[in-house]
């Protein structure tokens, strides 16, 4: 089976350098436009360029290999051999932190033992928590500003 994804791989690399050999290659449709305005004899404008020609099919061709590739790499990846024990998980590999590790596989932690409680009496209105000082006026501004007049 590894043999099989190795070679799938190197299939689709090589495919995917031809695939793009074969298209710096080509001669675009555009480069055909200055000849037609005198400077070369050209078809046409845009040119009907007629059967594709042997770089043309050549890179559909590689395209299709590329394809099939990929789509026997994904099917091998979904429908592959499983990993062995010795393989596993990344997140089975991972270090456990101390404080989980007392913890046993597959049970639920347990909320902590002190739970805080909510003050017997609310505080009045405006009043500060106890331990807090009042936060103390600004000097630099004065109490009562009042806006300027404009003309």
């Amino acid at each position: 089976m590894q043999i099989l994804l190795t070679l799938l791989i190197v299939v689709q690399i090589l495919a995917a350098l031809v695939i793009i050999g074969l298209v710096l290659v080509q001669h675009g449709k555009g480069a055909d436009m200055g000849a037609s305005f005198g400077s070369g004899s050209s078809g046409s404008l845009f040119g009907a360029t007629g059967s594709a020609n042997f770089l043309s099919r050549s890179t559909a061709v590689a395209a299709t290999v590329f394809f099939v590739a990929t789509l026997g790499l994904a099917y091998m990846n979904t429908h592959g051999a499983k990993p062995d024990a010795a393989g596993g998980s990344v997140l089975d590999k991972a270090p456990t932190p101390a404080g989980a590790a007392s913890a046993a596989p597959g049970t639920i932690p347990t909320a902590p033992a002190v739970v805080p409680t909510a003050p017997a009496t609310p505080a009045a209105p405006g009043a500060t928590p106890a331990g807090t000082a009042a936060p103390a006026a600004n000097p630099a501004i004065p109490a009562a500003a009042a806006p300027a007049a404009s003309k």
